[in-house]
């Protein structure tokens, strides 16, 4: 909910929310010479502020901002590294950027207590009487899957991520363009670290209605790599259906092609489907699955850890590590104002599940309680000592090898 500051032609409001995350986490336990080491059990608490101010000065302008404020009281080991083995970078596609943690320097050591801060929005929309043309940080988000998208590869959530009501946002400027009632052209370019080239990506994108199937495609240059994607959903019989793949050449952009060549198997072009139905059954009750195929994925465990190096890794926002999964989900609406979910996510070659419940209460206008959990059930990893005082790891399967996450969220909305 937002209220209004000034009640003039400006229009300016002011809104946001205030959220608070309290998470405990179990790291698995290993198998280490022929034994089983425990992992530890840590928790962090996340305070979450974000205020946003919007104005339209008249009929073809409107501008907004958006800040984050959020302190953090965390394992000191949450501030070095990320417990999931997740390649997504949320900030790279932004020319410039202050630290994102306040409190402890960079160049100091993080305990247990940290404040980082976002200016996630910063844009100037102009709207003629043709086309749109948006500038500064805002939010890009393409796909109509569930569970991953292929052609969603600029700022994409990885499946856990608890915090996803606001995509972050990346600097760019966009021109769309209607062609109609339902289709619509999209085309721009987003801005890297240091507005240099081979950090930044261009698109053009059209979105279309055809025989009630809202289709749509996208040629993209992201960090000197193609990317060609489609998008299908339509209704049948009543339930949803989606098809979302993407076709990836790495380098494709590059002119210097010699200077990647012993990086040649880690580069090689990879495919990514994601096809889907949902339904809902009785109004108060709906379900999804999702099937998820990725050509970069290994088929066995023990082949993980090589993903890591390859280019949909670390520049196309991939991380999931096997070949093909499936995704089923539901959520009840118990009372009008408690709702609860379930999804399992499968992944099919290596026989290892990750199941998310859920459970949301509106305890008053605009105030939301919730807890959930993610558990992963997997073979675990073997830990081995390859010199004095040097371990390496070996995946048996991939959601047997992520923590246990348990969690409860408070939200205000103001």
């Amino acid at each position: 909910m937002s209220f209004l500051l000034f009640a003039d032609e400006s229009g300016l409001k002011l809104s946001g929310y205030y959220k608070v995350f309290s998470t405990g986490y179990k790291v698995p336990w290993v198998w280490f010479e022929g034994k089983r080491q425990a992992g530890e059990v840590i928790g962090a608490g996340k305070n979450h502020l974000r205020l946003k101010l919007s104005a339209n000065p008249n009929s073809w302008l409107h501008v907004e901002a958006a800040y984050d404020f959020a302190p953090r009281i965390q394992d000191s080991s949450l501030f070095k590294s990320d417990l999931f083995y997740e390649a997504i970078d949320p900030f790279s596609y932004r020319a410039v950027d202050f630290e994102a943690r306040m409190y402890p320097k960079k160049s100091q050591e993080a305990k247990s207590f940290g404040i980082f801060h976002n200016l996630d929005r910063f844009l100037v929309t102009i709207k003629a009487k043709k086309f749109d043309v948006l500038i500064g940080r805002q939010p890009i988000a393409w796909g109509s899957a569930r569970f991953s998208n292929p052609t969603d590869v600029i700022s994409p959530y990885a499946f856990n991520e608890l915090d996803t009501e606001d995509r972050r946002g990346v600097d760019a400027v966009r021109v769309r363009v209607p062609l109609g009632m339902m289709d619509e052209l999209d085309f721009g370019y987003i801005i890297g670290k240091d507005f240099k080239f081979k950090a930044s990506a261009f698109y053009l994108k059209g979105k279309f209605n055809v025989l009630k199937t809202d289709i749509s495609t996208i040629l993209m240059g992201f960090r000197e790599n193609l990317l060609v994607g489609l998008d299908f959903a339509r209704s049948i019989g009543g339930a949803g259906s989606w098809l979302e793949a993407a076709y990836v050449v790495p380098d494709f952009f590059v002119k210097d092609k010699d200077s990647i060549l012993l990086e040649k198997e880690y580069r090689e072009n990879y495919f990514r489907l994601s096809f889907g139905m949902d339904y809902n059954f009785t109004g108060t009750f709906y379900g999804f699955f999702e099937y998820h195929f990725n050509s970069l994925g290994k088929v066995r465990a023990k082949d993980y850890s090589g993903l890591f190096k390859t280019v949909g890794f670390s520049e196309g926002s991939v991380y999931l590590m096997g070949k093909h999964y499936l995704n089923l989900g539901v959520t009840a609406q118990v009372t009008p104002l408690l709702s609860c979910s379930g999804m399992a996510v499968l992944n099919i070659g290596d026989g290892s599940l990750t199941f998310s419940p859920f459970g949301e209460y509106n305890i008053a206008e605009n105030i939301y309680l919730a807890a959930g959990a993610y558990i992963g059930i997997g073979k675990h990893s073997r830990v081995y000592q390859v010199l004095p005082g040097v371990m390496q790891s070996v995946f048996r399967s991939e959601f047997g090898a992520y923590p246990a996450m348990v969690y409860t969220s408070f939200r205000l909305y103001f």
